[in-house]
């Protein structure tokens, strides 16, 4: 699935905002307090509603009056336009208010395809308040004389999301997709110092949103995925020079470390000796190199505790998992990043009367014309050309 489409409302600084025309390796660039950290709780205020509970995830943020805009009483609403394995496009969309005790409920959740370019959609999930219908005749979309059978179904509580009870089912192919398609989002929020630490022996199939699991990935991808291993040691040694080896090793107490071997020394280094950027390179690999990848993947300035060089390799690495499938969001500041992303994948955040607007770079005459003439993004970031952007 490819995300083709976001508009939010009523999120806090997104009062009225839409990102259009998404490609697969989306780049967000901004003055600090315009969004971009804003944007990527919103992916996962989407996987905590489906995964707990529209009320936990309202009030791990605060409550409805601190998570909706200033000025505003609501309803926040998110809007998802995707298509889905089979091409269609396809809408999600999700409103939130409250209840007469001040309880965040969902107001309305809807999930549609369109038939064609004129048919009328199909909404194969249509719920208000706890209540609503779902199509269970799927099989029969697309076909010109169907008509949608329908059945009414009423959930547990009002604050649950519907792709959340009916997407256990088979039955319901289209919501099962969809729900399998919130619940492996990776929004990273990836810590150096948890990355460094030594953990239980045992394996770990995936890294986790904070990196503290890398060493027991490492051990995964060595004893399963043997080829995926070897090709992380590859780009290590290529992406970080004197980077020879890198090993998951268990010690006698039942703890499992990552070691790393520089040519340069007869000893490996353990994780904590390792500088924060290699580390921080060799978790992004695993990450990037999942033999089962994320469908989208959101990551906040990779490029803190790396080589300045390193960010086009790095960025490299993104377009590829990009090509696999998956969809990447990178917010970053950094002007040798933007110089190897392509201006249709450049998103500009910027505050006006304090909320945010989203601007794709692409759309502008004048950046077209001066990336035509031989300037690059980051030439213009730095030039604070972007703050022109309208």
């Amino acid at each position: 699935m490819q995300i083709e489409s976001i508009a939010i409302e009523n999120f806090r600084v997104f009062k009225n905002t839409k990102l259009d025309h998404l490609p697969r390796l989306i780049t967000l660039v901004g003055a600090n307090g315009t969004g971009k950290s804003t944007l990527f709780d919103v992916f996962s205020f989407l996987k905590d509603a489906l995964t707990q509970n529209v009320s936990r995830a309202v009030l791990k943020r605060g409550g409805f009056n601190e998570l909706v805009s200033r000025g505003t009483t609501g309803p926040i609403k998110i809007t998802l336009k995707f298509r889905e394995s089979g091409g269609r496009l396809a809408t999600y969309e999700l409103t939130i208010n409250k209840n007469s005790k001040g309880m965040p409920i969902v107001a309305r959740e809807i999930l549609k395809y369109r038939r064609g370019q004129r048919g009328k959609p199909w909404h194969f999930v249509d719920f208000s308040n706890g209540t609503g219908y779902a199509i269970i005749n799927e099989n029969r979309y697309g076909d010109v004389d169907a008509k949608a059978e329908r059945q009414q179904y009423v959930l547990d509580a009002p604050d649950i999301l519907a792709i959340k009870g009916l997407g256990q089912f088979k039955e319901f192919q289209t919501v099962a997709e969809f729900r399998s398609l919130i619940e492996n989002w990776h929004i990273s929020d990836f810590h150096i110092n948890d990355a460094r630490q030594s953990n239980d022996v045992g394996y770990a199939e995936h890294l986790s949103t904070q990196g503290d699991n890398v060493a027991q990935v490492a051990y995964y991808l060595f004893f399963s995925h043997q080829e995926v291993f070897n090709k992380i040691i590859e780009t290590m040694a290529r992406r970080v020079p004197g980077v020879t080896k890198i090993e998951a090793k268990p010690t006698e107490d039942g703890r499992l470390i990552l070691r790393f071997q520089d040519g340069a020394f007869q000893d490996p280094f353990i994780a904590r000796f390792v500088s924060d950027g290699t580390i921080k390179m060799f978790a992004y690999l695993v990450l990037l190199n999942d033999p089962k990848p994320f469908p989208l993947l959101a990551i906040e300035e990779p490029e803190n505790q790396l080589f300045p060089e390193l960010l086009p390799e790095l960025a490299e690495e993104f377009r590829e998992y990009a090509r696999r499938g998956g969809q990447v969001f990178i917010s970053t500041h950094s002007p040798d990043f933007l110089n190897v992303v392509k201006l249709n994948e450049i998103y500009f955040l910027k505050k006006v009367a304090g909320f945010t607007q989203v601007i794709r770079a692409s759309d502008s005459a004048l950046f077209n014309d001066l990336i035509q003439a031989g300037d690059v993004p980051g030439a213009l970031w730095m030039q604070g050309l972007f703050g022109e952007l309208k």
